[in-house]
């Protein structure tokens, strides 16, 4: 029992988005048959960590300014529950700090082959820490102005595919650019359903999110471009650098795109909205992992 408040405040169902990245940018790499697997494992390690460091910061900032205290449709987490309290979850984001901190160099002693990579990645990995933390906590989170998606896009896109694809091969081809956006698309996506259900609590909380400053309607045509840009971005790798037709293999998950988008467009209610985050999750990591197997098969 005294384990189950920290099991639903580390909340490991959103690890899969920080994971996918990671997982793209090395089957990149294994089909550049460059491919060491305890960098890989590491970099899995790390990307958890930080996946973990934001959502006990997530919790914490918005715990410190009340934005879910009128939400029950949230995610009912410890610090709500009363089972963890602030002084509690500011310790245990100081040991996940450290984790990352010691996973991360870790990870870049093993990779990393001259001072210059050393330290351009030590900076990378700080900018990542400080990113998770400052999302809710501070005088001015960027996570309230607007931000967060275009730090999903840098961290669980840009940051994880390329950075990954470089710790592997040591270099980083103009062709990257179109996995590691579309990677992140998917992530932006997951987050844009989290602000369509959390829209009105958000914005009684002045917690100015890219869909509270857009609306509701917008919100959802904006999440119809984010998944079709993904998609195109990642088909348009394939067709032009794959040629195989594994390398097709994410298509099956078409369906469930269809399904998901007919849902976003017709649920009427925060409640209704609920089920639809974790579908966005179950299809930007099916979506990825079939990419990444289709990378390999090729």
């Amino acid at each position: 029992m005294k384990f189950y408040p920290w099991m639903i405040s580390l909340r490991l169902k959103t690890l899969p988005l920080s994971l996918s990245a990671i997982f793209v940018g090395n089957a990149l790499a294994f089909w550049q048959q460059q491919f060491h697997w305890l960098v890989m494992v590491l970099a899995l390690i790390t990307a958890s960590l930080l996946q973990i460091l934001s959502n006990l910061a997530n919790d914490y900032g918005d715990a410190i300014k009340g934005s879910d205290d009128a939400n029950p449709i949230a995610h009912t987490r410890g610090i709500q529950l009363g089972l963890i309290n602030l002084k509690q979850l500011k310790i245990a984001l100081c040991i996940n700090t450290l984790l990352c901190i010691l996973s991360g160099l870790g990870l870049l002693i093993l990779a990393c082959q001259n001072i210059y990579e050393l330290f351009s990645f030590l900076l990378l990995g700080l900018l990542s820490i400080v990113a998770a933390i400052t999302y809710t906590v501070g005088k001015k989170p960027y996570g309230y102005i607007g931000l967060g998606d275009l730090s999903v896009l840098i961290f669980f896109g840009l940051v994880g595919v390329m950075g990954s694809y470089y710790l592997q091969t040591k270099s980083l081809p103009a062709f990257i650019w179109l996995p590691a956006i579309g990677c992140g698309l998917l992530s932006v996506a997951v987050l844009n359903i989290n602000n369509l259900r959390d829209i009105d609590s958000d914005r009684r909380n002045h917690k100015r999110t890219l869909v509270v400053l857009m609306g509701n309607t917008v919100g959802r045509y904006y999440h119809l471009f984010l998944l079709l840009l993904a998609w195109c971005l990642l088909s348009i790798f394939a067709y032009f650098y794959l040629h195989t037709l594994c390398s097709g293999l994410f298509i099956l998950t078409l369906p469930l795109l269809v399904k998901h988008i007919y849902a976003v467009f017709t649920f009427n209610s925060s409640k209704d909205a609920a089920p639809l985050l974790l579908q966005m999750v179950k299809l930007a990591l099916l979506t990825n992992l079939l990419y990444c197997l289709g990378i390999i098969l090729s």
